[in-house]
């Protein structure tokens, strides 16, 4: 009977953790954004005819920067939770 305790406040305690990492991860997020901006300036993305095909390219990872961001977020908190829930 204690496990079952025991396994019941791990996985809120997870979930807690996962909560606080998602917060963190899109605090940070709103310090990245700046930053993508600035890169985008400085490569010249707006201007499509003017850039060559490997500014093109850094112009892509830039602009996916925030996007992949997120999803390691997600996919952290995502799996402390999972795990939790499943062991």
């Amino acid at each position: 009977m204690g496990l079952m305790k025991n396994k019941k406040a791990n996985m809120y305690a997870a979930v807690m953790v996962a909560i606080v990492l998602f917060m963190i991860g899109m605090i940070i997020v709103n310090f990245l954004k700046p930053e993508v901006t600035t890169a985008r300036a400085s490569l010249n993305c707006a201007a499509p005819t003017e850039i060559t095909d490997g500014t093109k390219i850094m112009c892509l990872v830039v602009d996916t920067t925030v996007i992949y961001w997120m999803v390691l977020v997600f996919s952290i908190a995502g799996g402390l939770i999972t795990e939790k829930v499943l062991i």
